[in-house]
Parts: C-alpha cells; sequence; structure tokens
C-alpha cells in the first residue's frame, strides 16, 4: 500500500437532474474530495444533504453533469459505461443499510455471485466465499438464507460479499442504519479491521456524527456542498 497514492480524486463535481427542464435541480454544487490509499474516510450529512448522490458518483453508478473524477488512476468520466461496471465489480465493494442480499440465496450464493459474475471457476469462488464467511464470524451460516438471519448477520454476510473480488474499495451507505447500536457497533469494529489489516481504503455515508467520529478524517455535507473537514478519534488509534 502506498500511503501517498490518490485513490479518489473528484474535482468540481456538479450533479444536476432534468437538465434544461422547468423542474431542473442542482444536487451537487462543485464538490471537491481526494481520499487518498489506505484511508477510512466518513461523509457525515443529514437526509437530503446529496450523500446518496455522491455516493452513486464515487461508486461509479452514476456520471457527474460537471467536473472530473479519477478512481485508482483511472478516469471515471471518460470510461464507457461496460469499462465502469468492469471496475465496479473488480475494484468497488459496496455495503447498504438494506443488505441488497437476494432472498432466496444462501450466504454462500450472495457472496459467491460477485465472483460468478467476474468469470471465476465454482471450486475458487467456492473456496474463497467460505474463507470471507469465516472471517467476518458467518461460516456456521452459509447454507442459511437471509428470512434465517438477524440484522447483524446480514450485514456481515454483505460485507463479505463485497470483498469477494478483493475490491481496493469498500462503500458503505448506512451500513448500521437498520442496526441496534452494539451490533451497529460490531459491524464498525470489522471496518475498522479490514482498514488497518488489509489497507482498504473505506468510505462511510452516514448521518450518524457519533459513526464518524471513529473514521480517521469527517468530510461534512450539507446542501450539496461540503462544507467542513476534520479528523476523527481513528486517525488518532492509527497514529498509536
Amino acid at each position: 500500500m502506498d500511503e501517498n497514492k490518490v485513490m479518489i480524486d473528484a474535482r468540481g463535481v456538479i450533479k444536476k437532474f432534468n437538465i434544461g427542464k422547468e423542474n431542473e435541480l442542482e444536487i451537487l454544487h462543485g464538490i471537491d474530495i481526494r481520499i487518498m490509499e489506505g484511508e477510512f474516510v466518513s461523509i457525515v450529512g443529514t437526509s437530503g444533504s446529496g450523500k446518496s448522490t455522491l455516493m452513486n458518483i464515487i461508486g461509479l453508478l452514476d456520471k457527474p453533469t460537471e467536473g472530473s473524477y479519477i478512481l485508482d488512476d483511472i478516469d471515471a468520466i471518460a470510461a464507457k459505461d461496460n469499462e465502469l461496471s468492469h471496475i465496479r465489480n473488480r475494484k468497488i465493494g459496496f455495503v447498504f443499510q438494506n443488505y441488497n442480499l437476494i432472498p432466496r440465496a444462501t450466504s454462500l450464493n450472495n457472496v459467491e455471485l460477485p465472483m460468478l459474475y467476474a468469470g471465476v471457476g465454482l471450486r475458487e469462488r467456492r473456496a474463497r466465499a467460505l474463507e470471507l464467511l469465516e472471517m467476518v464470524g458467518m461460516a456456521e451460516r452459509a447454507d442459511h438464507k437471509p428470512d434465517e438471519l438477524s440484522g447483524g448477520q446480514k450485514q456481515r454476510v454483505a460485507i463479505a460479499r463485497a470483498l469477494a473480488n478483493d475490491p481496493s474499495i469498500i462503500l458503505a451507505d448506512e451500513p448500521t442504519g437498520a442496526l441496534d447500536s452494539v451490533t451497529g457497533q460490531m459491524i464498525m469494529d470489522l471496518f475498522r479491521k479490514l482498514n488497518l489489516e488489509r489497507g482498504i481504503t473505506i468510505v462511510l455515508i452516514t448521518h450518524s456524527n457519533e459513526l464518524a467520529e471513529e473514521t480517521d478524517r469527517i468530510l461534512t455535507l450539507k446542501d450539496g456542498n461540503i462544507i467542513g473537514e476534520r479528523r476523527g478519534t481513528g486517525a488518532q488509534e492509527n497514529v498509536c
């Protein structure tokens, strides 16, 4: 891991919807974000601040109307849709508030899915899926379907799935929003472990200042603008 490498570099990002129509709406008003490889960064803001729109752009699910975005040395603005799909599958792991697990699939099958899309053979992807479930403490639930799991268990399976293709980045959108505080803390501890031990760059999208404080750096988003930046307690822990 190169601590001086820029992983996410967004400059002057503007996002508009309904362009050219009477109800044209600008959600992001010129966002500048630079995140280094191996950082654990949170983007905190209330509902309607533009967090989801920004995450969709960072995660290559959408493109900005104006501005530039370089992800791990790749020009995301110039890339074609099929290239973006490939980059998403290989470089980014997504973790969502509502888990987004396939209801009729087992934990094992859910974790295997990104590797199936990546063309990984059955034996290899099954072995890796079991290894990842073991890592998140869910090996004993490998054959269970989502409706047989608690919220915290579902989220751990979702994290294992996010790690399936060994991504450089994890984007976590309100990953503890549906969990109680104790279970939510377990998920945050797991993210910190992945960050410290595997060097994965993690971007946490949250409305909770309390959760954001556990990360290295906190960016505050309000009404489509970054209005502040500060260090979190995670940065102090990394120094120790």
